[in-house]
């Protein structure tokens, strides 16, 4: 199936510009949500490794 979803606007014969253009923002709502709740999900693991070096202070545990 993905190789025939390829070919509604390249099978066209239109120049790449063309297809371009056609295809606009082909990003649909879910899949933009879906990359933020990833991002997010990544983020939340850095702070949290963040917030295990720091010590009950705040201050970084190897600072002088």
């Amino acid at each position: 199936m993905a190789a025939r979803a390829r070919t509604w606007v390249t099978g066209l014969g239109l120049p790449r510009t063309a297809e371009l253009r056609a295809l606009g923002n082909g990003v649909v709502p879910q899949q933009a949500a879906y990359a933020v709740a990833l991002l997010l999900t990544d983020l939340a693991g850095l702070l949290g490794d963040a917030a295990d070096e720091r010590g009950a202070d705040g201050r970084e545990a190897n600072a002088a």
